[in-house]
């Protein structure tokens, strides 16, 4: 699964979509744990993770949205900008 980011030690990832399934999603883990988030509307589909890393994955997610979707509808899997 491709790193897509990595920032406050959060790694997110994305399954290429041959290999995953709908709705569009992201995987992210902070240490033990780990959560899939929908991109469109940003709920929780499993997992978890402590409070604070789960707000700055959701704050990063809203500024990249559109270029989440636009990964996952096209492949073209890539390197997003980190949460600074």
């Amino acid at each position: 699964m491709p790193e897509i980011a990595r920032f406050y030690g959060i790694i997110i990832k994305m399954y290429f979509i041959y290999s995953e399934h709908n709705p569009p999603h992201i995987h992210a883990w902070y240490g033990d744990n780990v959560v899939a988030i929908a991109i469109n509307d940003f709920h929780i589909m499993s997992g978890g993770l402590p409070p604070k890393a789960m707000q700055l994955v959701l704050e990063w997610m809203k500024i990249h949205q559109k270029e989440l979707l636009d990964m996952w509808n096209s492949q073209n899997i890539h390197k997003i900008e980190a949460l600074s």
